[in-house]
Protein backbone atom coordinates (compact mmCIF):
# COMPACT_ATOMS: atom_id res chain seq x y z
CA UNK A 1 0.00 0.00 0.00
CA UNK A 2 1.23 3.48 -0.82
CA UNK A 3 2.21 5.56 2.17
CA UNK A 4 0.56 8.58 0.52
CA UNK A 5 -2.99 8.96 1.77
CA UNK A 6 -6.18 10.85 1.05
CA UNK A 7 -6.52 12.93 4.23
CA UNK A 8 -9.01 15.42 5.61
CA UNK A 9 -7.74 17.68 8.39
CA UNK A 10 -10.35 19.54 10.42
CA UNK A 11 -9.20 22.49 12.51
CA UNK A 12 -6.70 24.76 10.76
CA UNK A 13 -5.79 27.05 13.66
CA UNK A 14 -2.39 27.83 15.17
CA UNK A 15 -1.37 24.16 15.11
CA UNK A 16 -3.53 22.70 12.36
CA UNK A 17 -2.32 25.10 9.66
CA UNK A 18 1.41 24.24 9.85
CA UNK A 19 0.58 20.57 10.32
CA UNK A 20 -1.46 20.76 7.10
CA UNK A 21 1.47 22.32 5.26
CA UNK A 22 3.77 19.51 6.33
CA UNK A 23 1.28 16.89 5.15
CA UNK A 24 1.16 18.60 1.76
CA UNK A 25 4.97 18.78 1.64
CA UNK A 26 5.01 15.01 2.18
CA UNK A 27 2.80 14.59 -0.90
CA UNK A 28 -0.48 13.62 0.72
CA UNK A 29 -3.80 14.46 -0.95
CA UNK A 30 -5.15 16.93 1.60
CA UNK A 31 -8.60 18.41 2.15
CA UNK A 32 -8.95 20.95 4.95
CA UNK A 33 -11.98 22.33 6.73
CA UNK A 34 -12.39 24.89 9.47
CA UNK A 35 -15.53 26.28 11.05
CA UNK A 36 -14.25 29.77 10.15
CA UNK A 37 -13.55 29.29 6.46
CA UNK A 38 -11.13 32.20 6.26
CA UNK A 39 -8.66 30.31 8.44
CA UNK A 40 -8.50 27.51 5.86
CA UNK A 41 -8.26 29.86 2.86
CA UNK A 42 -4.44 30.26 2.90
CA UNK A 43 -4.02 26.48 2.78
CA UNK A 44 -6.43 26.22 -0.14
CA UNK A 45 -4.37 28.87 -1.92
CA UNK A 46 -1.32 26.66 -1.34
CA UNK A 47 -2.94 23.58 -2.91
CA UNK A 48 -5.24 21.98 -0.35
CA UNK A 49 -8.84 21.15 -1.23
CA UNK A 50 -11.80 22.24 0.88
CA UNK A 51 -15.57 21.83 1.11
CA UNK A 52 -18.57 23.76 2.35
CA UNK A 53 -19.24 21.45 5.29
CA UNK A 54 -17.24 19.10 7.47
CA UNK A 55 -19.41 16.22 6.26
CA UNK A 56 -18.55 16.99 2.65
CA UNK A 57 -14.88 17.43 3.54
CA UNK A 58 -14.50 13.88 4.89
CA UNK A 59 -16.41 12.15 2.10
CA UNK A 60 -14.05 9.65 0.50
CA UNK A 61 -11.17 10.28 2.87
CA UNK A 62 -8.96 7.41 4.02
CA UNK A 63 -7.81 9.28 7.13
CA UNK A 64 -9.49 12.02 9.14
CA UNK A 65 -7.34 14.20 11.39
CA UNK A 66 -8.96 16.52 13.92
CA UNK A 67 -7.05 19.32 15.64
CA UNK A 68 -9.72 21.00 17.74
CA UNK A 69 -9.96 22.76 21.09
CA UNK A 70 -11.07 19.76 23.16
CA UNK A 71 -12.98 16.50 23.25
CA UNK A 72 -16.31 18.28 23.32
CA UNK A 73 -15.59 19.87 19.94
CA UNK A 74 -14.62 16.49 18.52
CA UNK A 75 -17.77 14.91 19.95
CA UNK A 76 -19.90 17.64 18.34
CA UNK A 77 -18.70 16.39 14.95
CA UNK A 78 -19.51 12.80 15.83
CA UNK A 79 -22.97 13.82 17.06
CA UNK A 80 -23.79 15.52 13.74
CA UNK A 81 -25.97 13.25 11.59
CA UNK A 82 -24.56 14.49 8.28
CA UNK A 83 -20.98 14.08 9.45
CA UNK A 84 -21.61 10.62 10.83
CA UNK A 85 -23.29 9.70 7.55
CA UNK A 86 -20.11 10.57 5.63
CA UNK A 87 -18.04 8.15 7.68
CA UNK A 88 -17.36 4.82 6.01
CA UNK A 89 -15.99 1.50 7.15
CA UNK A 90 -12.21 1.28 6.97
CA UNK A 91 -11.57 4.97 7.68
CA UNK A 92 -9.04 5.91 10.34
CA UNK A 93 -9.79 8.90 12.58
CA UNK A 94 -6.74 10.43 14.27
CA UNK A 95 -7.77 12.92 16.94
CA UNK A 96 -4.76 15.13 17.64
CA UNK A 97 -6.72 17.51 19.87
CA UNK A 98 -5.98 17.63 23.60
CA UNK A 99 -8.92 16.02 25.39
CA UNK A 100 -9.90 13.92 28.35
CA UNK A 101 -8.85 10.26 28.17
CA UNK A 102 -12.48 9.30 28.84
CA UNK A 103 -13.54 11.23 25.72
CA UNK A 104 -10.99 9.34 23.63
CA UNK A 105 -12.14 5.98 24.93
CA UNK A 106 -15.84 6.78 24.41
CA UNK A 107 -15.28 8.11 20.89
CA UNK A 108 -13.16 5.09 19.99
CA UNK A 109 -16.01 2.80 21.07
CA UNK A 110 -18.58 4.82 19.10
CA UNK A 111 -16.45 4.75 15.96
CA UNK A 112 -15.73 1.04 16.30
CA UNK A 113 -19.47 0.41 15.97
CA UNK A 114 -19.30 2.26 12.63
CA UNK A 115 -16.26 0.32 11.42
CA UNK A 116 -13.93 3.31 11.83
CA UNK A 117 -10.59 2.95 13.63
CA UNK A 118 -9.70 5.65 16.16
CA UNK A 119 -6.35 6.88 17.45
CA UNK A 120 -5.95 9.55 20.11
CA UNK A 121 -2.69 11.27 19.20
CA UNK A 122 -2.25 14.62 20.98
CA UNK A 123 0.96 16.52 20.44
CA UNK A 124 3.55 18.61 22.24
CA UNK A 125 5.92 21.16 20.78
CA UNK A 126 3.72 24.18 20.17
CA UNK A 127 3.60 26.16 16.96
CA UNK A 128 7.38 25.96 16.51
CA UNK A 129 7.22 22.17 16.62
CA UNK A 130 4.26 22.15 14.25
CA UNK A 131 6.12 24.35 11.76
CA UNK A 132 9.32 22.30 12.00
CA UNK A 133 7.48 18.95 11.81
CA UNK A 134 9.15 18.01 15.10
CA UNK A 135 6.08 17.49 17.27
CA UNK A 136 6.09 14.83 19.97
CA UNK A 137 3.08 12.69 19.02
CA UNK A 138 1.63 10.44 21.75
CA UNK A 139 -0.54 7.81 20.05
CA UNK A 140 -3.08 5.69 21.91
CA UNK A 141 -5.05 2.90 20.26
CA UNK A 142 -4.52 -0.39 18.47
CA UNK A 143 -0.81 -0.87 17.77
CA UNK A 144 -1.38 -2.17 14.23
CA UNK A 145 -3.53 0.84 13.33
CA UNK A 146 -0.92 3.24 14.74
CA UNK A 147 1.77 1.44 12.74
CA UNK A 148 -0.30 1.76 9.56
CA UNK A 149 -0.35 5.57 9.82
CA UNK A 150 3.15 5.99 11.24
CA UNK A 151 4.57 7.40 7.95
CA UNK A 152 1.73 9.94 7.84
CA UNK A 153 2.33 10.97 11.45
CA UNK A 154 6.07 11.18 10.78
CA UNK A 155 5.36 14.02 8.33
CA UNK A 156 4.33 16.08 11.37
CA UNK A 157 6.70 14.85 14.05
CA UNK A 158 7.84 11.84 16.05
CA UNK A 159 5.02 9.38 16.78
CA UNK A 160 5.26 6.93 19.68
CA UNK A 161 2.62 4.33 20.48
CA UNK A 162 2.01 4.75 24.21
CA UNK A 163 -0.75 2.24 24.90
CA UNK A 164 -4.45 1.50 24.34
CA UNK A 165 -7.22 3.98 23.62
CA UNK A 166 -7.00 6.98 25.94
CA UNK A 167 -3.30 6.48 26.68
CA UNK A 168 -2.30 9.20 24.25
CA UNK A 169 -4.46 11.74 26.05
CA UNK A 170 -3.21 10.56 29.43
CA UNK A 171 0.40 11.05 28.30
CA UNK A 172 -0.49 14.51 27.00
CA UNK A 173 -1.84 15.41 30.44
CA UNK A 174 1.43 14.19 31.97
CA UNK A 175 3.26 16.33 29.43
CA UNK A 176 1.18 19.38 30.25
CA UNK A 177 1.81 18.91 33.95
CA UNK A 178 5.56 18.99 33.32
CA UNK A 179 5.21 21.98 30.99
CA UNK A 180 3.12 24.03 33.41
CA UNK A 181 5.24 23.35 36.49
CA UNK A 182 8.42 24.04 34.50
CA UNK A 183 7.02 27.33 33.19
CA UNK A 184 6.39 28.35 36.79
CA UNK A 185 9.95 27.41 37.77
CA UNK A 186 11.46 29.23 34.77
CA UNK A 187 9.39 32.32 35.58
CA UNK A 188 10.70 32.36 39.16
CA UNK A 189 14.31 31.81 38.06
CA UNK A 190 14.03 34.54 35.42
CA UNK A 191 12.55 37.06 37.84
CA UNK A 192 15.11 36.20 40.53
CA UNK A 193 17.98 36.69 38.09
CA UNK A 194 16.56 39.94 36.75
CA UNK A 195 15.90 41.51 40.15
CA UNK A 196 19.14 40.20 41.65
CA UNK A 197 21.25 41.89 39.01
CA UNK A 198 22.08 38.97 36.69
CA UNK A 199 21.33 38.94 32.97
CA UNK A 200 18.52 36.40 32.32
CA UNK A 201 19.85 35.79 28.79
CA UNK A 202 23.29 35.01 30.25
CA UNK A 203 21.63 32.75 32.81
CA UNK A 204 20.02 30.73 30.01
CA UNK A 205 23.36 30.49 28.21
CA UNK A 206 25.13 29.40 31.38
CA UNK A 207 22.57 26.67 32.10
CA UNK A 208 22.50 25.34 28.53
CA UNK A 209 23.35 21.65 28.49
CA UNK A 210 23.08 21.27 32.27
CA UNK A 211 20.44 19.53 34.36
CA UNK A 212 18.30 22.68 34.55
CA UNK A 213 18.25 23.20 30.78
CA UNK A 214 15.08 22.61 28.78
CA UNK A 215 13.22 23.81 25.72
CA UNK A 216 10.97 25.73 28.11
CA UNK A 217 13.94 27.48 29.72
CA UNK A 218 15.39 28.50 26.36
CA UNK A 219 12.18 29.36 24.48
CA UNK A 220 9.85 30.57 27.19
CA UNK A 221 12.61 32.11 29.27
CA UNK A 222 13.42 34.21 26.20
CA UNK A 223 9.74 35.14 25.84
CA UNK A 224 9.65 36.24 29.47
CA UNK A 225 12.77 38.38 29.12
CA UNK A 226 11.44 39.98 25.94
CA UNK A 227 7.87 40.39 27.20
CA UNK A 228 6.63 38.54 24.11
CA UNK A 229 3.47 36.63 24.91
CA UNK A 230 2.05 36.30 21.41
CA UNK A 231 0.44 32.88 21.65
CA UNK A 232 2.12 29.68 20.62
CA UNK A 233 0.32 27.74 23.34
CA UNK A 234 -2.75 29.52 24.71
CA UNK A 235 -3.03 29.93 28.47
CA UNK A 236 -6.71 29.00 28.41
CA UNK A 237 -5.82 25.65 26.86
CA UNK A 238 -3.07 25.12 29.44
CA UNK A 239 -5.67 25.72 32.15
CA UNK A 240 -8.08 23.28 30.48
CA UNK A 241 -5.38 20.61 30.35
CA UNK A 242 -4.49 21.12 34.02
CA UNK A 243 -8.16 20.80 34.98
CA UNK A 244 -8.29 17.54 33.05
CA UNK A 245 -5.08 16.35 34.73
CA UNK A 246 -6.49 16.99 38.18
CA UNK A 247 -9.75 15.24 37.30
CA UNK A 248 -7.79 12.16 36.20
CA UNK A 249 -5.69 12.32 39.36
CA UNK A 250 -8.81 12.56 41.51
CA UNK A 251 -10.30 9.53 39.75
CA UNK A 252 -7.10 7.62 40.53
CA UNK A 253 -7.15 8.75 44.18
CA UNK A 254 -4.07 10.93 43.75
CA UNK A 255 -3.15 14.38 45.04
CA UNK A 256 -0.83 16.45 42.82
CA UNK A 257 0.12 19.52 44.88
CA UNK A 258 2.44 21.24 42.38
CA UNK A 259 -0.10 20.76 39.60
CA UNK A 260 -2.89 22.14 41.76
CA UNK A 261 -0.86 25.20 42.69
CA UNK A 262 0.13 26.10 39.14
CA UNK A 263 -3.42 25.37 37.95
CA UNK A 264 -4.77 27.95 40.39
CA UNK A 265 -2.23 30.48 39.15
CA UNK A 266 -3.22 29.90 35.53
CA UNK A 267 -6.88 30.28 36.52
CA UNK A 268 -6.09 33.67 38.08
CA UNK A 269 -4.03 34.70 35.04
CA UNK A 270 -6.80 33.71 32.63
CA UNK A 271 -9.80 34.93 34.57
CA UNK A 272 -8.55 37.92 36.54
CA UNK A 273 -5.72 39.25 34.35
CA UNK A 274 -7.27 38.71 30.89
CA UNK A 275 -4.45 36.34 30.03
CA UNK A 276 -6.55 33.55 28.50
CA UNK A 277 -5.50 34.30 24.93
CA UNK A 278 -1.85 35.01 25.73
CA UNK A 279 0.94 32.43 25.54
CA UNK A 280 1.26 30.20 28.59
CA UNK A 281 4.68 31.75 29.22
CA UNK A 282 2.55 34.71 30.33
CA UNK A 283 2.40 33.08 33.76
CA UNK A 284 5.47 35.28 34.24
CA UNK A 285 3.09 38.26 34.31
CA UNK A 286 1.09 36.63 37.10
CA UNK A 287 4.33 36.16 39.07
CA UNK A 288 5.26 39.80 38.59
CA UNK A 289 1.82 40.89 39.72
CA UNK A 290 1.99 38.88 42.93
CA UNK A 291 5.35 40.58 43.58
CA UNK A 292 3.83 44.05 42.91
CA UNK A 293 6.07 44.53 39.90
CA UNK A 294 3.38 45.49 37.35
Amino acid sequence: MSTLRKITLIGTGLMGAPMSRNLMKAGHDLTVWNRSAERAAPLVAEGAKTADTAAQAIAGAEVIITMLSDGFATQALLDDDAFRGSLSRGMIWIDMSSAKPEHARAQSAQLADLGVDHIDAPVSGGTKGAEAASLAIMAGGDAAVVESVAPLLAAMGRPVHVGPSGAGQLCKLANQTIVAVTIAAVAEATLLAEKGGADPAALRAALKGGFADSVILQQHGHRMSEGNFTPGGLSKFQLKDLDNTLAEADAAGLTLPATQSVRDRFAYFCNEMDGADLDHAGLYLELKKRNDLT
